[in-house]
C-alpha cells in the first residue's frame, strides 16, 4: 500500500484556477496508474483524470480540456491542474493509487481529500 496526502484545495471563482497535488509516501514510478477523483454533496464518488506509469493519461468528458494531471517521479507527486473551473466542480478531491496493472479504479490507496469550492 502507499500513503496519498493531498494539498492545494481551496475557494475560487468560476472562471479560476486551481492546483492540486497529492505526496505520496513510496516512488509512484513503481505505481502502475495515479488518479484524482471527486465528490460532490450528495453524489457519487467519480473518476476525474488517471496517469499511468508511462505517462498516458485519462480524463472524464467533464473536465477534458480543463484538466490536466502529471506526475513528478523525482518528488512521488501527483499533480491536478485546474483551469476554467465551474460550480460543479465544487467537490472534496481524491488522490488515488492503483498499484498493480491487473487491479481495477480505484486502487486501494486513497488521500485523506481536499475541498474545492467554486463560487459563482
Amino acid at each position: 500500500q502507499v500513503q496519498l496526502v493531498e494539498s492545494g484545495g481551496g475557494l475560487v471563482q468560476a472562471g479560476g484556477s486551481l492546483s492540486l497535488s497529492c505526496a505520496a509516501s513510496r516512488t509512484i514510478s513503481s505505481i502502475y496508474a495515479m488518479g484524482w477523483y471527486r465528490q460532490a454533496p450528495g453524489k457519487q464518488r467519480e473518476l476525474v483524470a488517471t496517469i499511468s506509469r508511462r505517462g498516458n493519461t485519462n480524463y472524464a468528458d467533464s473536465v477534458k480540456g480543463r484538466f490536466t494531471i502529471s506526475r513528478d517521479n523525482a518528488k512521488n507527486t501527483v499533480y491536478l491542474q485546474m483551469n476554467s473551473l465551474k460550480p460543479d466542480d465544487t467537490a472534496v478531491y481524491y488522490c488515488n493509487a492503483k498499484i498493480y496493472e491487473s487491479s481495477n479504479w480505484p486502487g486501494g490507496s486513497w488521500g485523506q481529500g481536499t475541498q474545492v469550492t467554486v463560487s459563482s
